[in-house]
């Protein structure tokens, strides 16, 4: 099946190869304190996470649309992508980034404003062990020797359970948020929501709903998911690194 979306005010098309049903439906909508949010599961049994943000080409996709020549014969298999993360003009990544076990970005620690510096900001790893997200300052205490994938941003949603000592219960900041969390099972749960959200309430999301001790913001406004087994593909502007479930063979 071939869909249109508009981006950039160009029409570009995706194939959503995964409702030819070979991969499993991993998303689902739900509501929390009143405000709808899409969750996606990723289970360490049952799917891969990798990051991609260049393309075959060797320049940033900034786009869905990339994935295809990138993953070759992998992409049928993807369970759902979603946005991994702030990124500068050019669409790259400017935090910690890794890609396949190479070291793309270095960690930033660098203070600075907006939400990415919002201290603490963390990272969400791989590695041999499983999916993790921590803050920066113990992801940098406790760095394994190999990391397979990694993108650094910011702010915390939660930490060890705690809203981000920043953040208030319910701000007045409200836009489309996306963010991940690790449960306590393993699994990697990805949200994003469908209508604007404050940062308190989506921290809740994870903790109360989830049962994600910690969670990472990923970025807001720019936010966008491709599921393709509900046929849900999310236009707009340009976007940097992109986070892919793909279902094991």
């Amino acid at each position: 099946m071939i869909r249109p979306i508009a981006v950039a005010g160009a029409f570009l098309t995706l194939t959503a190869c995964a409702s030819s049903g070979r991969v499993d439906d991993a998303c689902r909508k739900i509501s929390f304190e009143g405000t709808s949010f899409t969750v996606c599961r990723a289970d360490p049994q049952k799917h891969d996470v990798l990051l991609v943000d260049k393309g075959a080409d060797g320049r940033p996709m900034r786009d869905f649309t990339g994935l295809q020549p990138r993953l070759g014969d992998r992409y049928p298999r993807i369970a759902f992508a979603m946005n991994a993360g702030m990124f500068d003009a050019a669409g790259l990544p400017i935090g910690y980034y890794v890609e396949d076990g190479a070291e793309q970005k270095p960690l930033n620690r660098r203070p600075g404003p907006g939400n990415f510096h919002m201290q603490p900001n963390g990272v969400f790893w791989g590695d041999a062990k499983g999916w993790h997200v921590a803050t920066t300052d113990d992801f940098a205490a406790n760095k394994p020797d190999h990391v397979r994938f990694a993108t650094q941003s910011g702010p915390m949603l939660l930490i060890n359970g705690q809203l981000h000592p920043k953040l208030a219960e319910n701000g007045t900041s409200l836009t489309i948020r996306n963010a991940v969390g690790v449960g306590l099972n393993g699994s990697a749960w990805f949200a994003i929501s469908n209508e604007p959200v404050s940062f308190g309430r989506f921290a809740r999301l994870f903790r109360d709903k989830l049962a994600a001790p910690d969670a990472l913001y990923l970025d807001g406004a720019v936010s966008r998911l491709w599921d393709p087994v509900s046929d849900r593909l999310d236009g707009g502007v340009p976007i940097g690194p992109i986070v892919v479930a793909l279902q094991k063979q």
